[in-house]
């Protein structure tokens, strides 16, 4: 009687140890993090009642429970909203009208910035739209052009991405909260169906329930045309497309993967010259 609130639970509690909850550490500890009575104290909930959430048996707990249980676990905002949105005490996100096509407006916007790698994806992490030096930094989307594919089944990513570890984890951490706002999206659940197919990585990963959106980061690329790249990348909700984000990329000016940037925008326009 495993429910996806239940797993979230269990999972957030396996990551979290007492010392990072003020709890003392006591006796021999079976499986690792909190124990579940630990987090009925936390949450002032009795241990039945939890260990009825954690095992599906209860489905609809109060607001005011799932309030206290992601402060207990330590939650942050994107994954307190996704512990609302399995509680189902969130309304889900719509998909949008038409998910596959993207704004005239903002592609105009995108082809304007011939120094910044700009992607617009949707929440099976399908690239709908990229700007030319977009496509000559992920070299031409040669293996797929779902981002997902793209991390876990190109022959090169582990190298393209110098940290592979951490944007694999990343990703499915951002898929996990797109599939938690759309779950019944067929798409989604393709991919969701494929990765779990075709990728043990992508699988065990999927495993963690780690659920948080794209923000502000650094990743690091190692592309075989302009070597080492360090570019910071910002995310985007696309207000008239729900379900659409806009991913845009930038170097430190002056630095090294600055001019690296500005090379591989020069072969993007000589590339796009030629054809």
């Amino acid at each position: 009687m495993r429910s996806d609130l239940g797993d979230y639970l269990r999972a957030r509690r396996a990551r979290l140890g007492p010392g990072e909850v003020n709890l003392p550490s006591t006796g021999h500890r079976r499986v690792p993090g909190l124990r579940r009575e630990e987090v009925a104290l936390l949450a002032g909930l009795s241990v039945d009642y939890y260990v009825r959430l954690e095992q599906g048996r209860e489905r609809s707990p109060s607001a005011q429970v799932v309030d206290a249980l992601a402060a207990a676990l330590r939650l942050d905002e994107d994954g307190r909203q996704h512990l609302f949105r399995l509680a189902g005490l969130s309304p889900r996100a719509r998909p949008a009208v038409v998910r596959d096509r993207v704004d005239p407006s903002l592609l105009e916007l995108m082809d304007a910035w011939p120094d910044n790698p700009a992607i617009v994806y949707n929440r099976a992490y399908d690239v709908l739209a990229s700007n030319a030096i977009a496509d000559a930094l992920f070299q031409d989307w040669t293996q797929s052009r779902n981002l997902m594919h793209v991390v876990f089944t190109d022959p090169v990513a582990r190298t393209f991405y110098r940290d592979w570890n951490d944007v694999a984890r990343n990703t499915v951490a951002g898929f996990r909260l797109c599939h938690g706002e759309a779950p019944d999206d067929p798409r989604v659940r393709q991919v969701l169906a494929e990765m779990l197919d075709q990728s043990p990585e992508f699988a065990e990963l999927w495993t963690a329930h780690d659920a948080r959106g794209k923000a502000l980061e650094r990743k690091r690329f190692d592309h075989r045309a302009v070597g080492p790249l360090t570019l910071t990348m910002q995310t985007f909700d696309v207000r008239s497309s729900p379900g659409q984000e806009l991913v845009v990329y930038h170097a430190e000016p002056a630095s090294e993967s600055s001019r690296a940037l500005a090379l591989l925008g020069s072969l993007a326009a000589t590339s796009r010259q030629r054809t």
